[in-house]
C-alpha cells in the first residue's frame, strides 16, 4: 500500500506537470501564463528525469534496453556480497556479539523469567499437561525387559553382607535401637496395667505352681503360698513385679537398661556376620531373582507405577507443595552459583559464534538467492521505493519552481 500510494503521488506530481505545460502552451502573449508555462516545462522536465532515474535503479525504464539502467538486478552479486561482507564484518562481527553476550545475566533473567511463570495457572496446566504426556507415552512393555536385566544384574551382584552392614551402621547411628526398646517397653507397659492381663498372669502362674514337683520342706512352703493365695492375688503380684521391671528399663541411668541396650547393639551390628540371617537373605534373593525372569510381574509393577504418577500429577496439590518448591529449590541454587554459570554459558555461546559465525552470512545470502529479480526488486522498492518516489515529486516541484525562475529572469531580459 505504501509503495503504492508513493507512486500514485509521483505519477500524480508528473501529470500536474504535464497538463499545465500543455494548457499554458497556447497563451505564450500572456506575461503570467508564459511564467507559468516555463514553470510547468521545467516541472515537466525535472520529474521525466528523476523519473528516469528512480526506475533506472529497479529496471529498464519503458523495458527499453538503455545503457546503465537496471542497476540492482545488473548488479545483484555484488549488492548482496557487499551486504553479507558488511553484516559478518561491521553490524554483526564476533567481536560485537561476543562483547555483547558478556554483559547478558543469563542466570538472573533466566531464573527470574522462571519464578514469574510457573506461578499462573497457564504454566501449571501446560506443565502438568506436559508431564502426563510424556509420562502416558512411555512404553512400559518395551522397557520391561531392560529394567527386568537391570535388576537382576544389580541382585546379581549384590553382597548383601555389605549391604546389611550398611544398613546396620545407619541404624546404629540413628539410635533405632534405643527408640525400638522405649517403643516395646511402652506398649508392654500398657499391656501389662490391664486388669485381664493380671487374671491371665494370675492364671498362668497359679497353673506353674501346680506344675512345679518338689519334696519335704519346698513342697510345704509352695503348699502353703498356694493356699494363702487366689489366681487374682497372685496376678496382681506379678503384674506389679512386671511393671516395677518396665518402669526401671525406661530410666537412662538404670544399669540394667544399659547392659540391654548393649546386647542389643551388639547383636545388630554383628547381623552381616550371622550365617543364618545371610543364608535367609541369600534365599529371599534367589527367590527374588526367579520371580524376575517373568516380564509380568515387572510389567504389572511398571503400570502400577506409571498410573501412580499421572494421579499424582492430577492431584493440584503435588503440584503446589512439590513440584513448585522443587523447581524454585533448583532455581535458588543456580542463584547461589551465578558467579560460575554466568562465565560458563557466555563461554559455550562464544564457542559457538567462534564456529558457526559465518552461517549468519551464509544464511542472509541463502536466502537472498532464493528470490528471483523481480521479488527482490519488489521487495527493496516496497521497503526504499517510498522514499525514492519522493525524489520524483520533489523533482517535478524543484523543476517548476526553477522554471518559475529562469522563465522570470528571460522575461526581464526581453523587457530590458
Amino acid at each position: 500500500m505504501k509503495k503504492k500510494s508513493s507512486r500514485k503521488i509521483a505519477m500524480y506530481s508528473l501529470v500536474i506537470m504535464a497538463i499545465g505545460f500543455i494548457v499554458t502552451f497556447p497563451f505564450q502573449d500572456n506575461v503570467w501564463l508564459l511564467l507559468l508555462h516555463g514553470g510547468f516545462e521545467a516541472g515537466l522536465v525535472g520529474g521525466l528525469a528523476d523519473w528516469f532515474a528512480v526506475t533506472a535503479l529497479f529496471r529498464h525504464p519503458l523495458g527499453l534496453p538503455i545503457p546503465h539502467t537496471a542497476l540492482l538486478p545488473k548488479n545483484r552479486d555484488r549488492m548482496i556480497n557487499g551486504l553479507v561482507n558488511v553484516l559478518k564484518k561491521d553490524w554483526l562481527s564476533k567481536e560485537s556479539i561476543q562483547d555483547k553476550v558478556k554483559n547478558i545475566p543469563f542466570t538472573e533473567k533466566i531464573t527470574s523469567s522462571v519464578e514469574n511463570q510457573i506461578q499462573s495457572e497457564p504454566v501449571k496446566t501446560a506443565m502438568i499437561k506436559a508431564a502426563k504426556q510424556t509420562v502416558q507415552n512411555i512404553d512400559m512393555v518395551k522397557i520391561t525387559p531392560f529394567v527386568r536385566n537391570q535388576l537382576s544384574q544389580t541382585l546379581s551382584d549384590a553382597q548383601l553382607g555389605k549391604i546389611l552392614q550398611m544398613i546396620t551402621t545407619q541404624l546404629i547411628n540413628e539410635e533405632v535401637d534405643k527408640k525400638t526398646l522405649d517403643h516395646v517397653l511402652l506398649k508392654t507397659e500398657g499391656w501389662l496395667r490391664k486388669d485381664e492381663t493380671a487374671r491371665k498372669l494370675g492364671a498362668v502362674s497359679m497353673n506353674v505352681l501346680n506344675n512345679v514337683e518338689a519334696n519335704g520342706m519346698l513342697q510345704f512352703a509352695l503348699k502353703t503360698f498356694q493356699s494363702m493365695m487366689t489366681e487374682d492375688k497372685l496376678g496382681q503380684i506379678v503384674q506389679n513385679l512386671l511393671l516395677s521391671g518396665m518402669r526401671s528399663l525406661q530410666r537412662e541411668e538404670e544399669s540394667n537398661r544399659k547392659a540391654l541396650l548393649f546386647y542389643i547393639r551388639t547383636e545388630i551390628e554383628g547381623l552381616h556376620e550371622n550365617e543364618k540371617v545371610l543364608e535367609g537373605m541369600n534365599k529371599w534373593k534367589d527367590k527374588l531373582l526367579h520371580s524376575l525372569e517373568s516380564d509380568h510381574t515387572i510389567l504389572n509393577s511398571l503400570q502400577q507405577a506409571q498410573n501412580k504418577v499421572v494421579e499424582l500429577l492430577d492431584d493440584p496439590i503435588f503440584m503446589d507443595e512439590k513440584v513448585i518448591p522443587f523447581i524454585e529449590q533448583l532455581l535458588g541454587k543456580l542463584v547461589e552459583n551465578e558467579a560460575k554459570i554466568d562465565p560458563w554459558i557466555t563461554q559455550q555461546i562464544s564457542l559457538f559464534i567462534e564456529k558457526n559465525h559465518d552461517q549468519i552470512g551464509n544464511l542472509v545470502k541463502e536466502n537472498l538467492d532464493k528470490l528471483d529479480n523481480e521479488t527482490l526488486v519488489d521487495m527493496i522498492e516496497n521497503n526504499v521505493g517510498k522514499d525514492l518516489q519522493w525524489i520524483r515529486v520533489n523533482g517535478a516541484v524543484c523543476g517548476f519552481i526553477i522554471g518559475l525562475i529562469l522563465a522570470g529572469i528571460q522575461l526581464f531580459a526581453n523587457v530590458i
